[in-house]
This record gives structure tokens, C-alpha cells and sequence, in this order.
């Protein structure tokens, strides 16, 4: 595709230009997203053709396509939005080829009526009278049980006119001209992303119900609500960041290289606000931020804007976060975690019983004694209580560190251990000044392992745009279940809102601790 040639906005009368160049940008905008649709059209025949793809087990072919088609079906659903922004109205996609006409009689219908405001004659003829209706069906699910919502929209007519028709506008969906209701399209994404169910498996478990829905049918779905549910998790970051203290870790999400036939190495990166242990007001919440690699500059990226305490394990990549050179922000506070250090001598001592790790356990349990009996209070009262009881048992833990290193080999198994301690000591010693700092990251570490259960039962992601889906709607599913939400409720009213077109400048109220079920 050739790029559109370029105009000398000069040439063109001054009241002009602004038009000119905001539609110059538009077409910039639709070509690139054309671009790169483009190219996972083009993944997408090497997967299935290619010969690599022979090599592909059934599993691993069906991830393949799922991921595939769901970030096509999200480039779809921009392309769509892109023109109705320069459009300037909000136009029906047109209607979806697949499985119409396949709902089984069998399953219950449930009409709604959506009549007109007013059935007087707008020329004050009198009282209207009914002349046909329009019917549509669109495939709703209550857990447990599917069911077929019938539309019906009458139409009215003035019997002495000819122009009194009336009928209620088409309610608005997310899918326009699609079979689901948002409540399917929330039930297909809980399944994916919290129930680690993959797509082919739902439609396996749909056909058992009489239910034709194919894998790339479901894909398309939920690439769409991908794509719409994009500024809900960037607002729902943006919140995060604007907070003093945050956790971080990162875990593997295995992504397959189609075209090579194998799998590669992704990160899936969580970053986690929860001030529950000190009482802090704001809500707890975490994104998933995806990257095909562990380099410490994606972190810089993600964390662009931030500044304050970061609570880490100790990894090196992180390091450059606490650089004057770092960009995105002043150099962040970094607060190590215990559980981490404490981890490094249960390694030892599990594996040949050594004292001096023993020792090393015995002391590192007396900080957490303390901690959990601290737990709940203010920071102030935690900061106190820390500065009085925890500090001396920290400042001797560091002159008994600094004293088995001269006694121990540094290249030993238990002397690499105590380095590791001794490297990070600095900021092992972070939460003795902060109230708000916690002893360790576990809070995040917990926040991990749904996507680590999700990466063993689903295998792994079918391509990297698959990654970045995972993560977008894993943090509005794992930010609702430590809210106390139900992610199917949250998810389902979040999608009608945006079907019904909310406002953007109240995207607040779509975060996921804002959401109050109906009653």
C-alpha cells in the first residue's frame, strides 16, 4: 500500500488548514491501523499454510488462530471506530456472516416490547395503530443456561395520514448486527481470562448445548470488546501511576512464533496498587502490562509518570529505574522484598541443612512476627512500632550478615545467597522509614499467579497481540475480584455502558471498584 501523498497545507486558504490536517492525520491513523492488519492476515496464512505450521500440534494450532483472529477482529474494530470519528457519527458494522440462523428452537425466548415515547399522530390525527413490527435475535447466556432475547419493535401508522409511522429506535449493542448479548460476550471473556477455558474449548462446551459458535466467531468477539475495553484499563494505569507506592513483578506468558513453529518467551508485567495492610483509601488494583521480553526498559515504559516507591524482588532489570538517567520520571524508591531474601536461605538450608541459614530464618521470622502484629494500623502507628522493635533486630541481622560473609566462601551456594542479601540491602531497609512500605511484595507476587494458572491450562498465548489481550482483560478481571466484584457482573454492565455509548469524560465510573451491582 503506497502512502497518501503528502499536501502543502500553505497552499491551502488558512481557514482550511485545521480541517485539512486533522483529515490528513485520520488517514494516517487508518492506514497504519490497515498496515497492520495487514501483516496479521499475513501471520495468520503462514500459521496455516506455511511449513512450519505441520509441526504444530492441534492444541497449539487452535491457540494460533484464536489469538490471530482476535487481534485481527480488534484492528476491525478500530478501523470501525477511526471512521466513525471522522464520520462524526457512530455507524452500524455491517452484519455478521457467521452462525445466523442457528439458534435452536428449543431454547427459551424472552421478548422485550421497546415501544415508542408517544402513539399520537404527530399530525393530530389521533391515536396510532400498530402495522408490523421488527424482530431480532441476539444469543444471551444466564450461567448455566443459554437463552434467545427476542427485540420487537412495533411499528405505528396513522390511519387517516400518511406520515405517522413511529417505531422505537434499535437499542444499541456492542456487536451491532452480531448474535451475542453483551452478557455472552462477558461470559466468553470470564471464561477465557478467569476460568482459563481457551476459545476451542468453549465451543466445544457451547456444541454440547446445540450450540454452533465456532473459535473464530468467539475470537472476533472478543477481540471487539478487546478493543473497546482499551481505555478502560489505560484510565484504570493511569490511576495506578498516580499513586506514591506500587508493587511490580513480572512472569513468563509463552507466546507461539508461528511461523517458526515453536514458542518464544513473553512477560506479562503486574502492577499493583493494595494499601490494605496500612489502611490507605485508595482502592487496590492491578495491570497487566505485555512484552516480548524481560528487559529492564519495558518497565521504564510502563511506569512512565510514576514517582514514588516501587516495592520489588531483585531483579536487575529494575535498576535502571532508580538512575538519574531513568526517562519517564524522577529516579523511583526502591523497597526490596524480605520474602525474597528470606527465600534465598530456605533454599540453602532445605537443600544441606546449614546453620547459618537456619540462623538467618530464625531472625528474618522475628521481623514478620512483628509485622503481623502491626498489620491494619496507620502508617504512623506501623512507622513506630518498626523504628522501636524492628530496626535494632534489622541492624543486627546486617552486622551478623556482614560477619558469616568473611567466613564463608563468596563462590559457595550460601555465600552467593548472602551477597544477594548484602546487595540488597539498601532497599531491604526501605520499609524501616515508610509505614506505607510493606515487608515484602507479596501482595503482587499473589497477583501473579492467576496468569501463571491461566499459562498452564491454556498453554500459552497464540501470538503476541493474544499477550496483549491477555493482560488488558485480566486487569479488569483480577482488579474486580480483589475489589470484591464479580468479574461477569462488572463485566457485562461495562459492556452495555460502552454499547450505550458513555461518555468518555466519565470513564471513572467504568473502573471496576465504582461498579455497584443492580439490586
Amino acid at each position: 500500500m503506497t502512502d497518501a501523498p503528502e499536501i502543502d497545507l500553505s497552499a491551502i486558504p488558512e481557514e482550511q488548514r485545521a480541517a485539512v490536517a486533522l483529515l490528513m492525520r485520520r488517514v494516517g491513523e487508518l492506514e497504519e491501523t490497515t498496515r497492520r492488519q495487514e501483516s496479521l492476515i499475513a501471520e495468520m496464512n503462514q500459521a496455516l499454510y506455511g511449513k512450519k505450521s505441520e509441526k504444530l500440534s492441534e492444541d497449539e494450532r487452535q491457540l494460533a488462530f484464536e489469538d490471530l483472529e482476535t487481534a485481527v477482529a480488534e484492528v476491525e474494530a478500530q478501523k470501525v471506530a477511526q471512521a466513525d470519528d471522522s464520520a462524526g457519527q457512530r455507524r452500524k458494522n455491517s452484519s455478521a456472516k457467521r452462525n445466523r440462523g442457528n439458534l435452536p428452537a428449543d431454547l427459551p425466548r424472552i421478548e422485550e416490547t421497546i415501544e415508542p415515547d408517544s402513539l399520537d399522530c404527530p399530525c393530530g390525527c389521533g391515536q396510532l395503530h400498530q402495522i408490523g413490527e421488527d424482530r431480532t435475535e441476539r444469543l444471551d447466556i444466564v450461567p448455566a443456561q443459554f437463552r434467545v432475547i427476542v427485540t420487537i419493535r412495533p411499528r405505528y401508522a396513522c390511519r387517516i395520514c400518511t406520515d405517522g409511522v413511529v417505531q422505537a429506535p434499535a437499542p444499541a449493542h456492542l456487536i451491532e448486527g452480531g448474535l451475542p448479548t453483551e452478557a455472552l460476550i462477558a461470559h466468553v471473556l470470564v471464561g477465557k481470562y478467569a476460568d482459563h477455558l481457551p476459545l476451542y474449548r468453549q465451543s466445544q462446551i457451547f456444541a454440547r448445548s446445540g450450540l454452533s459458535l465456532d473459535r473464530s466467531t468467539l475470537a472476533g468477539w472478543v477481540g471487539t470488546a478487546a478493543f473497546h475495553l482499551g481505555p478502560v484499563v489505560n484510565r484504570l494505569a493511569e490511576h495506578l501511576k498516580a499513586s506514591t507506592k506500587l508493587f511490580m513483578d513480572e512472569t513468563t506468558a509463552p507466546v507461539l512464533d508461528p511461523g517458526r513453529g515453536k514458542t518464544k518467551t513473553g512477560f506479562l508485567w503486574a502492577l499493583a496498587r493494595d494499601d490494605r495492610g496500612w489502611g490507605g483509601d485508595d482502592p487496590p488494583g492491578v495491570v497487566y502490562f505485555y512484552a516480548p521480553g524481560r528487559g529492564g526498559e519495558h518497565a521504564e515504559t510502563f511506569l512512565a509518570g510514576f514517582d514514588g516507591i516501587l516495592q520489588l524482588d531483585g531483579y536487575p532489570g529494575y535498576n535502571r529505574l532508580a538512575r538519574p538517567s531513568r526517562k519517564g520520571g524522577a529516579p523511583v524508591r526502591v523497597a526490596h522484598c524480605w520474602a525474597h531474601a528470606r527465600r534465598k536461605l530456605k533454599e540453602v538450608f532445605d537443600r544441606d541443612g546449614s546453620e547459618i541459614a537456619a540462623e538467618g530464618l530464625r531472625r528474618i521470622a522475628e521481623f514478620y512476627r512483628i509485622e503481623a502484629e502491626i498489620r491494619g494500623m496507620g502508617p504512623g502507628q506501623r512507622l513506630s512500632a518498626r523504628q522501636a522493635r524492628t530496626a535494632p533486630l534489622v541492624a543486627a541481622f546486617g552486622t551478623w550478615l556482614q560477619e558469616q560473609r568473611r567466613r564463608v566462601s563468596a563462590k559457595s551456594r550460601l555465600g552467593e545467597k548472602l551477597t544477594y542479601i548484602h546487595n540488597h540491602w539498601d532497599g531491604l531497609q526501605t520499609f524501616l522509614a515508610d509505614g506505607r512500605v510493606e515487608i515484602d511484595s507479596n501482595s503482587v507476587e499473589n497477583l501473579v499467579r492467576p496468569i501463571a494458572l491461566n499459562r498452564k491450562n491454556a498453554l500459552f498465548a497464540g501470538h503476541d497481540e493474544g499477550g496483549r489481550a491477555w493482560g488488558r482483560i485480566a486487569s479488569l478481571i483480577e482488579t474486580a475480584k480483589i475489589n470484591g466484584v464479580e468479574p461477569f457482573a462488572y463485566l457485562k454492565a461495562t459492556l452495555e455502558a460502552i454499547a450505550a455509548g458513555h461518555p468518555q469524560k466519565r470513564i471513572d465510573e467504568l473502573l471496576p471498584w465504582n461498579f455497584k451491582p443492580s439490586t
